[in-house]
């Protein structure tokens, strides 16, 4: 049940700025501003103001002026919650804010909770549930790849997408269910034909969908490259160069790097989530072995294995690394085998290495870490392994985790109406799968939610929005 008190918060970030913005929504939103707020035109009342409109004044409590302010007016159903709000436009002073925070509360209004305004937007139909989770999206996004995905689907290019499918197997759940009511007549309204080309159609769909994820995740978090190689290979010395900071301790000690040293940086408006792991060899050290399983665990989280070899080595110690290594990756991660110490390097192992047979999904690239030779190279390589550019041709793509889960039971439950149609079962059996898939759907734009589904959803988001 929609909670109808009037909610205030900031909606601005935490701390000192030239100008913050306070919120107020809820029936009595302007009533209560009027409470507050003096205009120097005399006898203005907001509540016989136009919707859209702004006004000068001051917030006034008990004879002190607190406050010059900027107030904008928004009427139901014209306003980002569905209803009537108030923008207060004031300084940014943190006891500015708080104190006409505190006004507002002894006025009538109370404090919101963590994404009250966007769960009210969306129960009040201004919009569906994945375009509500696409807010946070856009607030949280750290990229121009991230920002643009969430873009799309806060407009609801997603939403549509789901909602066209819905709208086609609702219309077949209903013949299904049709025929059930003439059993005994032997009719069959829902033609089989017809619903296998559907059904086949949606399959693909929810295929396409439920596997773009893997570069939705990578674009919204951080594509994830794991720098693996041998001890003393460079590869602290490579992730330092690759942040412009000294991140990792650098030694000639062999084992140095323990554990896995994590971090983000943006490179060309593409995030990429770095793993600097522990060097791999053979050791007795307890510590230093821990070490190394996580690195083989980071190795496959990655999207992009950076394998680091030093051509200070002979050819042969460095071919049988690189073969481990393929051994312990998938065909859809990309192994870029970075060449290191290529100013003091053996010839003679760079020249076999440049002749080295790779595959597909295998890159080379020479440098030389401590002195960044070569490092645009290296980024150029990383940024077209994940293929970016395929998020401008295509429609969709998924990025939360929540849409992915619930995609992989709409397209199980699909494949059982698939095999369902194949062995012939009766429609009985075929309605319930199709309800079960248009179950699922309904899941995602939250036309089939719950307040447990609602609560985690939204207590996620920044207070304010």
């Amino acid at each position: 049940m929609l909670d109808q008190t009037t909610i205030c918060a900031i909606s601005t970030s935490p701390g000192i700025g030239a100008i913050a913005i306070i919120r107020l929504s809820g029936s009595e939103a302007i009533p209560i501003a009027d409470k507050i707020f003096k205009s120097p035109k005399k006898g203005k009342i907001l509540v016989e103001q136009l919707a859209n409109t702004i006004h000068f004044g001051h917030i006034i409590f008990k004879d002190e002026i607190i406050d010059e302010v900027v107030l904008s007016i928004f009427k139901a159903p014209h306003s980002f919650t569905g209803e009537n709000s108030i923008e207060i436009a004031c300084h940014g002073s943190v006891y500015i804010q708080q104190k006409i925070l505190e006004i507002l509360v002894e006025s009538g209004a109370r404090l919101a909770l963590p994404g009250e305004y966007t769960q009210r937007a969306f129960l009040n139909g201004k919009m569906d549930l994945s375009q509500a989770e696409a807010v946070a999206d856009v607030i949280a996004s750290s990229n121009a790849a991230a920002h643009k995905l969430s873009i799309n689907q806060m407009r609801g290019g997603f939403s549509k997408e789901i909602k066209e499918l819905r709208g086609q197997l609702l219309h077949f759940t209903a013949m299904i269910e049709l025929e059930l009511d003439f059993a005994e007549e032997e009719v069959e309204f829902a033609d089989r034909t017809e619903l296998r080309n559907l059904t086949n159609k949606i399959e693909v769909l929810l295929r396409n969908l439920k596997d773009s994820f893997q570069l939705g995740n990578a674009i919204k978090n951080g594509i994830p490259v794991a720098i693996v190689g041998e001890t003393n290979v460079g590869k602290s010395t490579l992730l330092n160069a690759l942040l412009n900071e000294d991140k990792a301790i650098v030694s000639n000690i062999h084992g140095t790097t323990r554990d896995v040293i994590e971090d983000v940086i943006n490179i060309h408006g593409t995030a990429f989530r770095f793993f600097d792991t522990a060097g791999i060899r053979e050791t007795k050290d307890h510590i230093e072995n821990l070490g190394i399983e996580r690195s083989y665990s980071k190795l496959e989280l990655a999207t992009v294995v950076l394998l680091v070899v030093d051509t200070e080595n002979p050819y042969p110690i460095i071919a049988k690394r690189i073969n481990n290594i393929r051994d312990r990756i998938s065909d859809s991660q990309t192994l870029v085998i970075v060449a290191n110490k290529i100013d003091s390097g053996l010839n003679e192992t760079i020249q076999q290495l440049e002749v080295m047979d790779l595959t597909d999904n295998e890159k080379m690239v020479f440098i030389a870490a401590k002195q960044k030779q070569n490092m645009d190279e290296l980024i150029d390589l990383m940024i077209h392994s994940i293929n970016i550019e395929a998020a401008d041709h295509q429609d969709i793509i998924v990025t939360n985790v929540r849409h992915f889960e619930i995609l992989k039971n709409a397209h199980e439950a699909i494949l059982r109406v698939l095999n369902g149609l194949d062995s012939g079962i009766t429609g009985d059996f075929l309605a319930q799968d199709i309800r079960e898939c248009l179950h699922y759907l309904g899941e995602i734009t939250g036309e089939i939610s719950t307040n447990e589904v609602l609560g985690h959803i939204f207590k996620n988001f920044c207070i304010g929005k």
